[in-house]
């Protein structure tokens, strides 16, 4: 068996998503260390055209582009990977822990017999062996996941891995791969699919701006909105905010939401509840606004400011403004 590292690129709106250069940087890192050759899996409608991104990082390409895949759905996603393994298999396979990816690892785990560790921040050779690090137990610590099956495949966070560019580029090759579905490979059907335009995902922000319960109503998130505006943010919220119905689900921050881990986290009226933290305590910075000098959140931010945020996220907006108008 060839000593393949695989990478399942993610893309929205006809590019490239930034964790999948991150992917690509960890196989690169990984290929080194074993001596094995790294590709790329590139699934979709109208996707070829991104197949050249690809070649520069990885020595082959497989690209199944056909209109049955124009959205993701894990019965067509799966049979398509299925026709790829049965040309070439490889020792690893990793993907990002996004919503598809989560959904789509386990399932491919269960179909070739592989071993799945999920949501890892990293990959590290352990006496010639490959280890995946994950967080246990609401993100208070670390364990290392090895792996007995020949077939090793990863789900891997967001914004844990600083993307570094190849100083060779591969010029890999492509191989159009075609897929024969039938009714049981496309047994889901995406009926509509809503998104936020302009907004920022919140999982492949840089910079994220949190608000909570201390918000006081859906209306005065428009001043988080302004912030994020001024920063090129997403607007995130704490469990307690989406369950009280000011924000949607799809901005929820926690265990039971998104983990993120943004370069920058700012968390405005939010009190610090486990179930938050848990979420986002792997921000490289946090930043907490509260007016409770009390409040959890300040143990873990790097920065407090004990404060009105009806105060304070205004004219932190204005002075950024100003800043980049300087």
């Amino acid at each position: 068996m060839m000593r393949n590292v695989w990478v399942l690129a993610e893309h929205t709106d006809g590019k490239l998503k930034r964790v999948t250069f991150e992917l690509l940087t960890k196989g690169r890192e990984i290929c080194a260390a074993v001596g094995g050759t790294l590709c790329a899996v590139l699934i979709g409608s109208g996707v070829e055209g991104m197949a050249p991104d690809l070649q520069k990082w990885a020595s082959k390409v497989w690209v199944v582009d056909q209109p049955s895949l124009e959205n993701y759905t894990p019965d067509a996603y799966a049979k398509a990977m299925t026709t790829i393994f049965e040309k070439e298999r490889p020792i690893m396979l990793l993907l990002a822990a996004s919503s598809n990816g989560r959904d789509l690892a386990p399932k491919l785990a269960a179909r070739f017999d592989g071993a799945l560790a999920s949501s890892c921040t990293d990959v590290v050779m352990d006496g010639g062996r490959l280890v995946g690090i994950r967080p246990v137990l609401g993100e208070t610590a670390f364990v290392r996941v090895g792996f007995k099956s020949p077939l090793q495949i990863m789900t891997i966070r967001p914004n844990v891995i600083p993307v570094t560019e190849p100083e060779n580029p591969s010029n890999g090759t492509v191989e159009k791969v075609d897929v024969t579905f039938d009714e049981k490979d496309l047994r889901t059907k995406v009926l509509e699919v809503t998104k936020a335009a302009g907004k920022v995902e919140l999982t492949e922000a840089s910079i994220i701006v949190s608000g909570g319960r201390g918000m006081g109503g859906p209306e005065n998130f428009k001043i988080l909105e302004e912030l994020a505006d001024v920063l090129g943010a997403a607007v995130g919220a704490s469990r307690s905010a989406v369950d009280a119905g000011w924000r949607p689900h799809s901005e929820q921050v926690g265990q039971t939401g998104k983990v993120v881990n943004p370069t920058l986290y700012i968390a405005c009226g939010i009190s610090g509840a486990i179930q938050h933290l848990a979420g986002m305590k792997t921000s490289r910075w946090i930043v907490a606004i509260n007016k409770d000098p009390e409040a959890p959140i300040f143990k873990l931010a790097d920065f407090g400011i004990v404060a009105n945020l009806f105060d304070v996220v205004p004219k932190l907006a204005e002075e950024i403004k100003t800043m980049k108008t300087d």
